[in-house]
């Protein structure tokens, strides 16, 4: 559903609070894209998060990130940031005006309780740091998890999510088993 965050970023939230407990440890995925700079251009100026952790995946575009830990990049278009908040950060992730459509996603993942007070830590991944698996019309990202046999460069994941950027070519199909301990 459309929603407005940070200083007035339009969005489209797929989940969030209300449907939080069911997908523990999914608490948000939001879906930023847009072709206007005034949609997005305000951005997510300096604020806190505790007790998660937060994706951030640029299909297009160039977020510029910095936080409380000295941590200072940009993320860009293939690019990935996965910030673990632990006991507290201070961030800001502002998107950069860019020509034709920015496009990402944000998911925050919930930390397990006996890890919620962690260091905070910070892990950029560039896009040619991504590994891609293709055959037969299907072509996996494996930004974290494992998929055929590639491993994602994001490691040390507290909640083991598996993510992925799939494109699969008309009339084909992927199957992806997940291990049997995830809930």
């Amino acid at each position: 559903k459309a929603t407005l965050e940070g200083a007035g970023v339009h969005l489209k939230r797929a989940f969030g609070y209300e449907e939080a407990p069911l997908l523990d440890p999914f608490l948000l995925l939001d879906d930023f894209s847009s072709n206007d700079p005034k949609d997005y251009i305000l951005g997510f100026p300096w604020h806190p998060h505790r007790g998660i952790e937060t994706v951030t995946y640029v299909i297009a575009g160039r977020v510029e990130h910095e936080d409380s830990m000295g941590n200072k990049a940009v993320i860009g278009s293939g690019d990935v940031q996965w910030m673990t908040a632990g006991s507290g950060i201070i961030h800001q992730e502002m998107p950069q005006e860019y020509e034709g459509a920015m496009h990402g996603f944000q998911l925050w993942v919930n930390l397990p309780a006996k890890d919620k007070m962690m260091h905070p830590r910070y892990q950029g991944i560039d896009a040619p740091g991504i590994l891609t698996f293709k055959k037969d019309g299907v072509r996996i990202k494996v930004i974290a998890g494992e998929a055929e046999g590639v491993r994602g460069p994001v490691q040390d994941i507290m909640a083991r999510p598996a993510y992925f950027d799939v494109s699969l070519a008309p009339g084909t199909s992927y199957a992806f088993d997940v291990v049997s301990d995830h809930k």
